[in-house]
Parts: C-alpha cells; sequence; structure tokens
C-alpha cells in the first residue's frame, strides 16, 4: 500500500468517527442517521457531472451494495439506541477486517504476505477486545454486542461488494456517487413511511448535521471506495477501521463516556495494527 492511499485512508478514518459520532450523541437516532444518508444526495449531485458514468458491468455490484448498506444504517441505528458510542462503533468495525481477509484470501485467491496478515488481525482483536467493556452504567450490554455484530456482517459484504463494484465501474467516484443518490432515496422513502417530520426537521433545525455529517460521511467513503481500486480491499478495510481510535478520544473527550484499561488497550493494540500495515510489504 502506498503512502499516498495509507494516509488518505487514515483521513477517511477520521471522517467516519466524526459523523457516527455526531449521529450518537443526537436525541433523536433516526433524525441522525437520515441526516447523514441522505446529506450524500446534495454531493453526490455535484460530482456526477464531472465523472465517468459506472460501465454496465458494476450495475449487479450497486444493486446488492444498495441492500447491504440498507441493513447496515438499520442495524447501526438499533446499536446505537442501546449501546455506547466507544462499545457499539468498535464491534460493529471490529469483525469486518477478519471477514474480508477471509473472503479475500480463500475465495478470491488474493495474494497477502504474513505482514499484512498478522497486521489485520492484529486491528481486529484490538477492536474486538471491546466486546468486554461495559455501558456507561457499569453493566455489561449484550442486547448492543449483538446488534454490533450483525452490523459488522454487512460492513464486510458492503465493503467487498463496493471494492469489486468499483474496479468493474471503471470510475470509483462515478460508482459512489450513483451508489449515494440511491441510498439516499431509499431513506426518504424509509422517513417519509416511518417518521415524516424527520423531513422538515432537515430541513429546518437540523441543516448543520446535514451538511457536516452528510458531507463528512460522502466524503469518508468516497476515499475508500477509491482506495478500494488502489490496494487490496482487505487491507483497506482493516486500515479504515482505525476510526476506532478517533471514535474513543471522541466518545471519551467530547460524549464524556467513560474509559478503562480495555479502551487503552483496544486503542494501542489497533494502532500497533496500523503501523506494522503501514510497513508491510
Amino acid at each position: 500500500m502506498s503512502s499516498t492511499v495509507f494516509f488518505a485512508v487514515i483521513a477517511a478514518a477520521v471522517l467516519h468517527a466524526t459523523w457516527n459520532a455526531l449521529v450518537k450523541s443526537g436525541s433523536d437516532k433516526t433524525l441522525g442517521m437520515s441526516a447523514v444518508i441522505i446529506g450524500h444526495l446534495p454531493f453526490a449531485l455535484v460530482c456526477i457531472p464531472f465523472v465517468p458514468f459506472p460501465s454496465s458491468e458494476s450495475y449487479p455490484f450497486m444493486l446488492g451494495s444498495v441492500v447491504l448498506h440498507a441493513g447496515y444504517q438499520y442495524f447501526l441505528l438499533q446499536s446505537y439506541k442501546v449501546g455506547d458510542l466507544t462499545q457499539v462503533y468498535p464491534i460493529a468495525r471490529g469483525t469486518a477486517p477478519l471477514l474480508v481477509a477471509f473472503f479475500s484470501v480463500f475465495v478470491l485467491s488474493v495474494e497477502l504476505s504474513s505482514m499484512e496478515l498478522i497486521a489485520i488481525v492484529v486491528i481486529g482483536v484490538g477492536i474486538l477486545s471491546l466486546t468486554l467493556v461495559k455501558r456507561g452504567d457499569g453493566q455489561r450490554n449484550p442486547q448492543a454486542v449483538v446488534f454490533a455484530l450483525v452490523t459488522s456482517c454487512f460492513i464486510a459484504s458492503y465493503s467487498m461488494v463496493d471494492g469489486l463494484g468499483a474496479r468493474a465501474a471503471g470510475t470509483a467516484l462515478g460508482f459512489y456517487s450513483w451508489l449515494s443518490m440511491a441510498n439516499a432515496f431509499i431513506m426518504i422513502t424509509y422517513v417519509l413511511v416511518v417518521q415524516p417530520k424527520v423531513l422538515r426537521q432537515l430541513a429546518t433545525s437540523h441543516r448543520q448535521i446535514f451538511f457536516i455529517a452528510g458531507g463528512a460521511s460522502f466524503v469518508a467513503y468516497a476515499i475508500v471506495t477509491w482506495a478500494f481500486t488502489q490496494a487490496p480491499i482487505a487491507l483497506v478495510t482493516a486500515l479504515r477501521e482505525t476510526s476506532i481510535v478517533f471514535a474513543l478520544l471522541i466518545g471519551v473527550f467530547f460524549l464524556k463516556e467513560r474509559v478503562d484499561l480495555v479502551k487503552v488497550f483496544s486503542t494501542m493494540t489497533t494502532l500497533l495494527g496500523a503501523i506494522l500495515l503501514r510497513f508491510a510489504k
């Protein structure tokens, strides 16, 4: 992985942790998630006239990705309703690199070096150690863990599909822009049925979240989608999950969530994995 791709994905990780924190910190999680997903729309509309149209070979991947992203968004939302950011976010992201690496090596026959595989496992172990974290009141929270692990399965699935789709499309940004539009329209339909007042709130009191969180999310995954075309999907997925470090810092210092030795261990282990991945050959 080149230095350009490495640092671009790190920047995407910061942005990803930021929009997750904005969703978690809001009192209405459906409103927050809707602001992020529908907030992709203006950015996608700006990009589309300036990028090539995706090739037809990518259409099946795009359709599959729309379904997988919808499942991811639903279960992430349920996770945030019952768990802390510093518990839910890392668990939701932790299993994904391991699943993607397994699929890449044993199904797609992607060749990864021993050091790259070790780095992926170290990152996964570091993040998954947070399954031991207790919630804010000091109690275990198995419901949040279950929702977060299901979310992780969707993350692994859409990562593989998006990576393969972006490569087939011949344009990473074109593929993601059209995908973002489809996801936004699905979210609009969902909130119209479930919580119609959300759209009015997005246009009035929550315009900042709409643009800031939506913009951060769009740029973050646009970078990741591009990175999928520049490096092995398993490596990009693993590196992206270092966003756990930034999510933990935001959760502790801004959301006032509790910190303990498990979270510190997880952070240090994840950083070690990122360092190993950076220098792996």
